[in-house]
């Protein structure tokens, strides 16, 4: 009979032992995984416009890679394609006002700054255009969210709207205001 209470009594310890009830419970493994976001590079669209002056077409070239570094947020590379405008500016005798705004841009690490001031020099830029083609079409875009929902305009080379008023973050925000012909 004791063979049997202590046969019964080991195996109801190797029961209770082999239930998990001494075992300790496993932590669930952990894997880090690093991931670096890719940004993607947005370029301008082939322009198809031709101009009567050269100057001119120098000054919109010149806008639209203003544009697309800040389409792309990059606002070293607005500083240094803006500092060009300003000096295809100069050449054309464009008025003091929109010179400080491309030295604006030029001189500032802030692409909020740069937008802002990017937002003075279309208007002036756009007015240039006036008369100035001799073929195609240059499209006046507006994004009615930019700087608080009063929006602000942008002259592309195409009908694809890309925001430089906030890149990456509202990338396709806007629409085609008007054709310039």
């Amino acid at each position: 009979m004791k063979k049997i209470t202590a046969l019964t009594i080991a195996i109801i310890s190797l029961v209770y032992v082999s239930c998990g009830e001494g075992k300790k419970k496993a932590e669930p493994e952990v894997i880090k995984v690093e991931t670096k976001e890719e940004k993607k590079e947005y370029a301008a669209s082939k322009m198809e416009a031709e101009f009567n002056d050269p100057k001119i077409a120098n000054i919109y070239k010149q806008y639209i890679k203003l544009k697309t570094a800040l389409v792309n947020t990059n606002a070293e590379k607005a500083a240094a394609e803006a500092s060009n405008l300003a000096t295809l500016f100069a050449k054309v005798e464009m008025d003091e006002a929109t010179l400080q705004e491309a030295r604006t841009i030029a001189e500032s690490k802030d692409v909020e700054e740069q937008r802002t001031a990017f937002f003075k020099i279309t208007a002036k830029v756009e007015g240039l255009l006036e008369d100035a083609l001799s073929s195609g079409t240059i499209y006046k875009q507006y994004c009615p969210m930019a700087f608080g929902n009063t929006g602000a305009y942008w002259l592309s080379n195409s009908k694809d709207i890309y925001n430089p008023y906030f890149g990456d973050k509202m990338l396709k925000c806007g629409r085609i205001d008007a054709e310039i012909k």
